[in-house]
């Protein structure tokens, strides 16, 4: 019977509550939960990425976290095969699968399949790498504006890893990834979704989340956590792992490249223009039910659930 039951899909911008709601979600209704968040894969890596204790994860089985060194990479393909896989079993246990988290490109190829793209090539991302840092990335922006207006569009300024990759794209593929995007292979998702969109009521009060967040990570230790990490020395900010938002700023702090006010200015920073993009996505989504994140929502989101589960 839950085979035919729909896979429940809680997306929302960072800070808004969504870890805290899915585990209660997951009681209620028999689910299992797999992370959709790039970062919470990455073992050593906790405070920053305000993954899940234990006594957080209330019990739940919690799938995809902790399953990488921040050596490796987790590409959106690799995300959605474990994902889909996971689903499988789930269901196969009479269990409801619960998806959760903020990597929106991760629920956009998991809706809608894969895009043939040619691997990373290191010698051009480095090349790249060393162009943004030293002419910016506004000036990487505008080169991309130049060769694919369509993406450049699409890709916020402030998003170097994904201006880089695009021009990387271009660059070994003679095609802009516009283009490639637009040939996407529309396998769409095996199993029917509910797509639940928890998002505040205002802006401000989400950016005061996010700085009241950063401050306690702090508090818990993160720049310990990041200096474990940068100790190592076989990590640098070419890792996905170390440019992920918060850690790249701490980075730049411990190695003398930022003073902490600007470090913890330039992480709250980060961490808006990332809800901004995450938002961008949610948007462009269909089929999507948005929610006021506050406790005044659950009524009404459970009512949505209990007409399918």
């Amino acid at each position: 019977m839950s085979r035919s039951l729909p896979v429940i899909c809680l997306m929302g911008p960072t800070a808004a509550g969504k870890t805290a709601l899915a585990v209660d979600i997951a009681k209620t209704f028999g689910a299992e939960i797999i992370s959709v968040d790039s970062t919470l894969v990455y073992r050593q890596m906790d405070i920053g990425t305000a993954k899940p204790t234990k006594l957080e994860q209330g019990g739940i089985p919690h799938y995809l976290l902790d399953i990488l060194d921040p050596l490796q990479s987790f590409s959106a393909a690799q995300f959605r095969n474990q994902a889909l896989a996971r689903i499988k079993t789930i269901q196969q246990q009479g269990k409801v699968p619960l998806l959760t988290g903020g990597t929106m490109l991760y629920f956009h190829t998991l809706f809608n399949g894969l895009v043939d793209l040619p691997a990373a090539d290191p010698v051009i991302r480095q090349r790249l790498v060393d162009q943004s840092e030293r002419f910016g990335v506004a000036f990487m922006h505008r080169q991309l504006q130049a060769i694919d207006p369509v993406a450049a569009l699409r890709i916020h300024p402030n998003d170097p890893q994904r201006v880089q990759r695009a021009l990387e794209v271009y660059e070994m593929t003679g095609q802009p990834l516009s283009q490639h995007l637009a040939a996407e292979n529309q396998e769409g998702l095996p199993f029917s979704a509910i797509k639940l969109v928890l998002a505040p009521e205002s802006r401000q009060g989400l950016h005061e989340k996010i700085a009241l967040r950063f401050h306690a990570m702090l508090e818990k230790g993160f720049i310990e956590e990041v200096e474990a990490l940068f100790q190592r020395g076989d990590l640098s900010v070419q890792h996905p792992a170390i440019r992920a938002v918060g850690y790249r700023q701490v980075w730049q702090y411990l190695a003398g490249q930022l003073d902490y006010e600007a470090m913890v200015f330039k992480s709250i920073v980060a961490t808006r223009q990332l809800a901004k993009r995450q938002f961008t996505w949610l948007r462009k989504m269909e089929d999507t039910l948005w929610f006021n994140a506050d406790d005044a929502i659950k009524h009404d989101l459970y009512q949505v659930l209990k007409q399918h589960y």
